[in-house]
C-alpha cells in the first residue's frame, strides 16, 4: 500500500481528493496548511469546517459554516417587510454598485419597507487578500455584504442558497418575505411588493417564481447539470421555481432547512429546494399572471411587458438600469 502525504489548503484539497477518486486513488493522508487562502477575516484555521469528500455530485454542507462579515443594521435595527437578497461573486463590485443605484436602492414602496443584501462566500485565487480587503472597505461603506467562509464558486451556489436561509432564520423573524435574486436581473420592486400585499398571497408556505414542472434529470454525462441515477433515480425533479428568482414567506426557510438534513444536498440549488419542498409536502405557487418573471425575453422589452414583469433577466448592466428607469415613467403601461 502507498500513502500520499499532501500539505494542502481546504480548496486544493477538494480538488485533488476528486482527481484521485476518479483514478481511484484513495489512500490519502491530508495535512491542511494555513495559505492567503484560508479564512481570510476572524476566524482562524482551525474554526473552519471539515467534512468527507461529497463526491462531484454533492456538496459540503456540513452545518458549522460561520458568518465572517454580517454588520448590516437590516432585520437588527429594522424590520423589513420584504428582504432582497442578492447572490454574488466576491469580485463583483460593479454589479452591486449598479444595484444600490438602481432597484436596491428603494427603501419605501407602497408603504412597506424594502431591504437588500448580497450574500457572499470567501474569494479565492492569488488576490484573496486583496478581494477581501476591498469587500471590508466595501462593507465599511454600505454595510449590507453577508459574507460566510465557504469557498465562493458557481459549484457552492447550493451551500450559498442553504447559509442564506440560516441568516434569515436568525435575524428576520419580524419580515414577511424574501426574495433571492440573481445579480444579472432587473427587479421590478414595486411590482413584487404589489404582488405580495395582494390579499391572494399567501402568507405561509409560500415559495412562488418561475415554476418549472416536470423538468427532466439530465443523463448526458457532457452537460454540466448531468446526474447519474444513483443520485436520483426518479427521470424528474419535483417542482421547483427557477433560480433566476425565487420567493418566499418568512415562515419557509426553517422548515427547508428542517428537512434538508434529511437529503444530501445536491450541487443544483433551485432543484435542491424542489426537493426539499416535495419532502415538506408543499407546491411551489405558480405566479397570478403570465410574464412576471422573464428568463429569455426577446430585448428590448415594450412597455407592456416590462410594466407587468416582476423579474426579467437582462444582458448586464447598461440594460438594467435602463430598464429600471423605464420602470420609472408614469406612463409605462399596456
Amino acid at each position: 500500500m502507498i500513502i500520499f502525504i499532501v500539505y494542502l489548503n481546504f480548496d486544493q484539497t477538494w480538488e485533488i481528493w476528486n482527481n484521485a477518486v476518479r483514478m481511484n486513488i484513495t489512500n490519502f493522508v491530508f495535512l491542511a496548511s494555513q495559505t492567503p487562502e484560508a479564512p481570510l477575516t476572524t476566524i482562524s484555521t482551525t474554526e473552519e469546517p471539515h467534512w468527507e469528500d461529497p463526491g462531484p455530485f454533492h456538496v459540503a454542507y456540513p452545518r458549522n459554516y460561520k458568518f465572517i462579515m454580517d454588520d448590516t443594521p437590516v432585520c437588527k435595527t429594522r424590520d423589513p417587510f420584504v428582504i432582497l437578497m442578492v447572490p454574488v461573486a466576491p469580485g463583483e463590485v460593479k454589479v452591486r454598485d449598479a444595484i444600490r443605484e438602481t432597484w436596491g436602492n428603494e427603501k419605501i414602496v407602497l408603504g412597506q419597507v424594502v431591504d437588500t443584501l448580497f450574500i457572499l462566500g470567501r474569494p479565492g485565487g492569488a488576490d484573496a487578500e486583496q478581494v477581501q480587503e476591498k469587500l471590508q472597505q466595501e462593507n465599511q461603506e454600505h454595510h449590507d455584504l453577508i459574507q460566510s467562509n465557504f469557498r465562493d464558486s458557481y459549484y457552492n451556489l447550493t451551500i450559498k442558497s442553504l447559509v442564506m436561509l440560516e441568516w434569515l432564520v436568525a435575524n428576520c423573524k419580524n419580515s414577511a418575505y424574501f426574495i433571492k435574486i440573481d445579480s444579472d436581473t432587473l427587479l421590478h420592486v414595486p411590482n413584487l411588493v404589489k404582488l405580495l400585499l395582494d390579499p391572494s398571497t399567501a402568507k405561509q408556505n409560500y415559495m412562488s417564481g418561475l415554476v418549472w414542472w416536470h423538468s427532466p434529470v439530465i443523463r448526458d454525462s457532457n452537460n454540466r447539470f448531468f446526474l447519474p441515477p444513483e443520485i436520483i433515480a426518479e427521470p424528474e425533479y419535483p417542482p421547483y421555481p427557477l433560480g433566476m428568482a425565487y420567493v418566499m414567506s418568512l415562515d419557509l426557510p426553517r422548515k427547508l432547512l428542517g428537512i434538508s438534513t434529511q437529503i444530501k444536498p445536491i450541487y443544483i440549488e433551485d432543484a435542491y429546494l424542489g426537493m426539499c419542498l416535495k419532502r415538506l409536502g408543499i407546491s411551489p405557487t405558480e405566479p397570478p399572471a403570465p410574464g412576471m418573471y422573464l428568463v429569455a425575453p426577446t430585448h428590448p422589452l415594450s412597455n407592456c411587458s416590462l410594466s407587468k414583469a416582476v423579474v426579467v433577466m437582462t444582458t448586464g448592466i447598461p440594460l438594467m438600469k435602463n430598464y429600471w428607469e423605464r420602470t420609472k415613467d408614469p406612463d409605462l403601461t399596456c
